[in-house]
């Protein structure tokens, strides 16, 4: 009975999918163009920002034994980062993943400064400022004028162009993305962004880093939102899209749930805080419809006690006073509401992600089909029995996905969800 328990197991297609994952990260770490022996050391680290992500970054290198020091503009900023590592190492302590020693000793090699000079003997400087350029180009200024030649410098932009940072500075060739995810001293991704001047010392060292501090590098090429968010902010025009049409927060999360992801988007939105979004469309002139109406209504997510959801601390409840919110949405935006199944939703949510990501292929932003499934897997929890977007693709057939795709596009009148040429053709 054992060996024909595992003999079903093996011709499955959760064991296909994870096996097609595990030869896909090994594939990750030889991208095209890399030399590993050309990385520099890297003793001593700058990290930019004392925030969430800057603090979770310093984490992440102390833990491998490199020296820190963490550069904030204000004395009250950097205090509370350095507070926020301190309860970090508390928890972890408290968890007991950590001994006490343990977690005084990589706190020790943490140093917060006020100084840029102070990034002056680093081997790797990372900036994680918030998403706007203009703040991005002035620090990678300030950090060329003061750290050595050999230097690497690197981003943690979640959207924005390397490319465009690194004409700022005088050596663009030893400029890089380094994008962590949140939270990253325990997130296992880093998309490791190759600008178009970047030399095979920096994306070396970008690289070996990445797998020094226990992440999972993968090697992508420059667009907004790279591989990850691009087709992230797909399914989230997706989602926004089903609200308007006819379904609920509840119901749309749901079907994500029971498809495996830990959260749905609209859950996600909550946690994350609706007003990031809010203000990037505002920047950007775009709009969300529903997700705008919450805002404007004050309905932030959790920090809030209120956004998709009504929260009593960090447990959320379906709120009647969303569901008339979306309902008015709807109407003054011409559509006509009706019900929707979990089959259609799941597809809509998905299936132009994939779409995307055939696209994101043919651009050459990502080598192969594997590094988008392996971005998916360990940074947006895509669940690993399901192989990724593209591996899913292809269990379901590029055929299927490519016509209804062609469905929803006539449905909807939206021509991006018309197959991209890659999976049209597969």
């Amino acid at each position: 009975m054992e060996r024909e328990k595992f003999q079903e197991r093996l011709a499955s297609a959760e064991s296909a999918a994870q096996r097609h994952l595990f030869a896909a990260e090994r594939a990750a770490r030889r991208p095209a163009g890399l030399d590993p022996e050309a990385a520099r050391p890297v003793r001593r680290a700058g990290v930019v920002g004392a925030g969430t992500m800057g603090g979770g970054i310093a984490m992440a290198l102390a833990s491998a034994g490199i020296q820190v020091t963490v550069v904030e503009a204000e004395r009250s900023a950097l205090d509370r980062g350095l507070a926020q590592v301190d309860k970090n190492l508390a928890v972890s302590v408290s968890r007991g993943s950590r001994s006490e020693e343990e977690a005084a000793a990589l706190r020790s090699l943490i140093t917060g400064s006020l100084d840029y000079a102070d990034f002056a003997d680093a081997d790797l400087v990372i900036e994680a400022a918030y998403e706007d350029l203009g703040v991005k180009r002035g620090i990678f200024a300030m950090l060329d004028a003061v750290v050595r030649a050999e230097c690497v410098l690197a981003s943690n932009t979640s959207y924005l162009s390397i490319d465009v940072i690194a004409a700022g500075t005088r050596l663009p060739s030893r400029v890089l993305g380094l994008h962590f995810f949140s939270p990253a001293n325990v997130m296992p991704l880093v998309e490791v962004v190759r600008g178009a001047a970047t030399e095979a010392a920096a994306l070396a060292t970008g690289v070996a880093t990445a797998r020094r501090i226990g992440k999972t590098p993968v090697v992508v090429g420059v667009c907004h939102g790279f591989v990850g968010n691009r087709m992230l902010e797909v399914r989230s025009a997706q989602a926004e899209q089903l609200l308007l049409e006819g379904a609920l927060p509840g119901q749309v999360d749901r079907v994500l749930k029971d498809f495996g992801f830990r959260m749905g988007p609209f859950e996600m939105g909550d946690m994350a805080g609706l007003d990031i979004g809010w203000r990037n469309r505002k920047a950007e002139g775009t709009t969300a419809p529903v997700s705008d109406a919450l805002c404007e209504a004050g309905r932030f997510g959790q920090k809030t006690g209120a956004g998709y959801y009504a929260y009593d601390g960090r447990e959320g409840r379906e709120d009647p006073e969303v569901e008339r919110l979306i309902v008015e949405v709807s109407r003054t935006q011409g559509v006509t509401r009706r019900d929707l199944s979990d089959a259609e939703i799941l597809e809509r949510l998905l299936f132009p992600m994939i779409n995307e990501g055939a696209r994101i292929l043919a651009e050459g932003i990502a080598e192969r089909a594997g590094d988008i499934d392996v971005i998916w897997v360990k940074g947006y929890n895509w669940p690993a029995y399901r192989g990724g977007p593209l591996w899913y693709a292809g269990h379901v057939g590029h055929g299927y996905v490519a016509e209804r795709l062609r469905h929803y596009a006539g449905q909807t009148g939206d021509a991006t969800l018309l197959p991209a040429g890659l999976l049209d053709g597969a």
